[in-house]
């Protein structure tokens, strides 16, 4: 493919009159937006091990009363985006929020989709919409969209859990924004008024609809029930793997991220297709090598890594005699949305 011409080639005074007229030649830069073949994210593989984030998390909590901070979070944040923008991946915004015995964390709602991987404790809640769910290592706790949301602690030990929000896609689109509880007043919508002429209405003034979701809880229990069914009924299966969806749709659990646990047997050994999506990883029980570009992250229990689109990944069981569970997070459902996924085979 021949070399496209550099912004350099062009006259200085040429691109001073684009300058001004705010206008930008496609031509010097059309391989960065558009590359041959493969996307080139910014995203790097990255691992964050729970041994050396926990003790910076718990002096967080001595240093910042919750009253002051409202959500305390050290933000999982992927260096190829640049660690002030907060992102693991162009989708996806990761965090490790610390609850403290007798804190709460007091109710809001956002417009970004968020999930909870609890990661330790137990005695703590998230209630949503008034709906109080009860948060112990492994659940999966939705707060979709527009849902008012808060968390409290009426146990004795500390409460982790990894936030999981599409925050960056929210904010890219200039969508971002939170409400306290208390301050926000309904919309009415304009009534059909017939007077004014046959098909001819005002136009209606509408509040942003929140999508329902019947379930807002997914017990780890059950989960990890469901895969050891599985692994006992197919013991062929190639993979043994379960998503988090929707029981009155059938779709994902939410509109923008997928989320699955997977089963890995002992010994297993499981090389997964190259996806066009980012994926996040993180261990509930045991221990697992992830094999990626340039990287090989052992991780155990707790630990949390992500790794680009079409990177090959492979996924190695460290236990010999028992199973590692692992949670994923995965940019998929938008993905198909807008037709863009697609998965390549891994010649590994």
């Amino acid at each position: 493919m021949d070399q496209l011409a550099k912004l350099e080639d062009l006259p200085q005074e040429y691109r001073d009159n684009l300058e001004k007229l705010n206008l930008v030649p496609l031509w010097p830069s059309l391989r960065d937006v558009l590359p041959p073949e493969t996307p080139q994210p910014k995203t790097k593989p990255i691992m964050w091990p729970y041994d050396t984030l926990r003790p910076l998390l718990m002096q967080a909590g001595d240093l910042t009363p919750i009253e002051k901070a409202e959500r305390r979070v050290l933000v999982l944040s992927n260096p190829g985006h640049g660690l002030e923008n907060m992102r693991a991946t162009p989708v996806m915004y990761l965090g490790m929020q610390l609850l403290l015995p007798g804190e709460w964390a007091p109710s809001h709602r956002h417009t970004p989709n968020a999930i909870r991987m609890i990661v330790e404790g137990n005695d703590a809640y998230t209630t949503v919409n008034g709906q109080k769910c009860p948060m112990e290592r492994g659940d999966l706790i939705l707060t979709p969209t527009g849902m008012w949301h808060e968390h409290s602690h009426e146990g004795t030990e500390p409460v982790v859990w990894l936030d999981v929000l599409d925050l960056p896609l929210v904010y890219f689109m200039e969508a971002s924004y939170v409400e306290p509880f208390g301050e926000h007043q309904d919309i009415n919508g304009v009534a059909a008024n017939t007077a004014y002429g046959p098909g001819i209405v005002p136009t209606p003034v509408f509040t942003r609809q929140n999508p329902t979701n019947p379930l807002l809880r997914f017990a780890w229990k059950d989960a990890r029930k469901a895969l050891e069914n599985m692994a006992a009924s197919q013991p062929d299966a190639k993979s043994i793997q379960v998503t988090y969806i929707n029981p009155e749709t059938g779709s994902d659990c939410q509109n923008i991220i997928g989320f699955s646990s997977l089963m890995l047997r002992p010994n297993e050994t499981l090389t997964l297709p190259l996806r066009s999506s980012a994926m996040v990883f993180h261990v509930i029980e045991g221990q697992v090598e992830i094999q990626t570009t340039d990287n090989n992250f052992n991780m155990k229990q707790a630990d949390t890594s992500c790794v680009p689109c079409f990177a090959p990944v492979t996924l190695v069981n460290k236990n010999s005699d028992q199973p590692t569970f692992i949670f994923i997070a995965d940019e998929s459902p938008v993905q198909k949305k807008l037709g863009l996924y697609s998965e390549r085979p891994n010649n590994k």
